[in-house]
Protein backbone atom coordinates (compact mmCIF):
# COMPACT_ATOMS: atom_id res chain seq x y z
CA UNK A 1 0.00 0.00 0.00
CA UNK A 2 2.97 2.52 1.05
CA UNK A 3 4.53 1.54 -2.85
CA UNK A 4 1.66 2.48 -4.28
CA UNK A 5 0.97 5.94 -3.02
CA UNK A 6 4.58 6.83 -3.29
CA UNK A 7 4.50 6.16 -6.72
CA UNK A 8 1.17 8.08 -6.86
CA UNK A 9 2.57 11.11 -4.94
CA UNK A 10 5.59 10.79 -7.91
CA UNK A 11 3.78 10.71 -10.68
CA UNK A 12 1.37 13.67 -9.36
CA UNK A 13 4.30 15.78 -9.08
CA UNK A 14 5.78 14.75 -12.46
CA UNK A 15 1.90 15.89 -13.99
CA UNK A 16 1.96 18.87 -11.94
CA UNK A 17 5.47 20.40 -13.00
CA UNK A 18 4.65 19.50 -16.54
CA UNK A 19 1.58 21.45 -16.58
CA UNK A 20 3.20 24.23 -15.18
CA UNK A 21 5.94 24.82 -17.59
CA UNK A 22 3.20 26.22 -20.29
CA UNK A 23 0.82 28.17 -18.27
CA UNK A 24 -0.56 31.35 -19.19
CA UNK A 25 1.56 32.56 -16.08
CA UNK A 26 4.38 35.16 -16.86
CA UNK A 27 6.45 33.45 -19.23
CA UNK A 28 9.30 30.96 -17.86
CA UNK A 29 12.94 31.32 -19.29
CA UNK A 30 14.23 27.50 -20.23
CA UNK A 31 16.75 27.53 -17.02
CA UNK A 32 13.05 27.50 -15.24
CA UNK A 33 11.28 24.86 -17.21
CA UNK A 34 14.54 22.80 -16.95
CA UNK A 35 14.16 22.93 -13.36
CA UNK A 36 10.78 22.18 -13.28
CA UNK A 37 11.05 18.97 -15.95
CA UNK A 38 14.16 17.94 -14.22
CA UNK A 39 12.72 17.89 -10.85
CA UNK A 40 10.02 16.21 -11.27
CA UNK A 41 11.32 13.81 -13.70
CA UNK A 42 14.46 13.31 -10.63
CA UNK A 43 11.35 12.90 -8.11
CA UNK A 44 9.54 10.13 -10.03
CA UNK A 45 12.57 8.14 -10.33
CA UNK A 46 14.04 8.93 -6.87
CA UNK A 47 10.69 7.96 -5.78
CA UNK A 48 10.94 4.25 -7.53
CA UNK A 49 14.35 3.73 -6.76
CA UNK A 50 14.10 4.81 -2.85
CA UNK A 51 11.12 2.40 -2.73
CA UNK A 52 13.34 -0.67 -3.80
CA UNK A 53 15.97 0.46 -1.25
CA UNK A 54 13.61 1.19 1.60
CA UNK A 55 13.29 5.13 1.42
CA UNK A 56 11.14 6.77 -0.81
CA UNK A 57 10.91 10.06 0.91
CA UNK A 58 14.85 10.29 0.36
CA UNK A 59 14.68 8.64 -2.63
CA UNK A 60 12.25 11.48 -4.15
CA UNK A 61 14.22 14.23 -2.30
CA UNK A 62 17.39 13.25 -3.67
CA UNK A 63 15.90 12.44 -7.09
CA UNK A 64 14.15 16.07 -7.10
CA UNK A 65 16.80 18.10 -6.06
CA UNK A 66 19.39 16.24 -8.49
CA UNK A 67 16.84 16.63 -11.29
CA UNK A 68 16.00 20.33 -10.49
CA UNK A 69 19.61 21.38 -10.74
CA UNK A 70 20.47 18.97 -13.44
CA UNK A 71 17.34 20.70 -15.43
CA UNK A 72 18.47 23.98 -14.52
CA UNK A 73 22.09 23.78 -16.26
CA UNK A 74 20.67 22.58 -19.21
CA UNK A 75 17.99 25.31 -19.78
CA UNK A 76 20.60 27.83 -18.95
CA UNK A 77 22.62 26.44 -21.93
CA UNK A 78 19.34 26.89 -23.47
CA UNK A 79 19.09 30.56 -22.79
CA UNK A 80 22.33 31.18 -23.71
CA UNK A 81 22.20 29.81 -26.79
CA UNK A 82 19.31 31.59 -27.74
CA UNK A 83 20.08 34.98 -26.60
CA UNK A 84 23.07 34.70 -28.78
CA UNK A 85 21.43 33.50 -31.65
CA UNK A 86 19.15 36.67 -31.27
CA UNK A 87 22.61 39.00 -30.92
CA UNK A 88 23.82 37.38 -34.24
CA UNK A 89 20.54 38.05 -36.09
CA UNK A 90 20.29 41.98 -34.34
CA UNK A 91 24.22 42.41 -36.01
CA UNK A 92 23.43 40.81 -38.89
CA UNK A 93 20.51 42.56 -39.06
CA UNK A 94 22.20 46.22 -39.06
CA UNK A 95 25.03 45.19 -41.21
CA UNK A 96 22.64 44.61 -43.91
CA UNK A 97 21.03 47.67 -43.49
CA UNK A 98 24.64 49.26 -43.40
CA UNK A 99 24.83 47.78 -46.73
CA UNK A 100 21.82 48.89 -48.15
CA UNK A 101 22.46 52.29 -46.86
CA UNK A 102 26.16 52.10 -48.87
CA UNK A 103 24.73 50.67 -51.63
CA UNK A 104 21.93 53.82 -52.13
CA UNK A 105 24.49 56.20 -51.31
CA UNK A 106 27.02 55.18 -53.76
CA UNK A 107 23.95 55.07 -56.39
CA UNK A 108 23.36 58.32 -55.61
CA UNK A 109 27.42 59.11 -55.98
CA UNK A 110 27.76 57.63 -59.48
CA UNK A 111 24.06 59.45 -60.31
CA UNK A 112 25.93 62.63 -59.30
CA UNK A 113 29.38 61.84 -61.52
CA UNK A 114 27.74 61.20 -64.42
CA UNK A 115 25.90 64.31 -64.34
CA UNK A 116 29.29 66.32 -63.51
CA UNK A 117 30.83 64.60 -66.41
CA UNK A 118 28.34 65.57 -68.72
CA UNK A 119 27.78 68.93 -67.27
CA UNK A 120 32.11 69.14 -67.25
CA UNK A 121 32.58 68.04 -70.80
CA UNK A 122 29.42 70.51 -72.50
CA UNK A 123 30.01 73.70 -70.07
CA UNK A 124 34.35 73.93 -70.21
CA UNK A 125 35.08 76.83 -72.63
CA UNK A 126 37.07 75.30 -75.54
CA UNK A 127 40.26 77.15 -75.13
CA UNK A 128 41.73 76.47 -72.18
CA UNK A 129 39.86 76.24 -68.46
CA UNK A 130 40.56 77.04 -64.89
CA UNK A 131 40.99 72.94 -64.07
CA UNK A 132 44.28 72.01 -65.67
CA UNK A 133 44.78 68.43 -65.75
CA UNK A 134 48.27 68.36 -65.18
CA UNK A 135 48.21 70.33 -62.12
CA UNK A 136 46.82 67.47 -60.47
Amino acid sequence: MEKKRFVSIGLLTIAFALSACESGAPRLGMREKGALTGGALGAGLGAIVGNQVGSSGAGIAIGGATGALAGALVGEAQDQQEEDREGQDERLRRQEEELRRQRRELEELRRGERSYEDDYRYDTPSRGSRYDDRRY
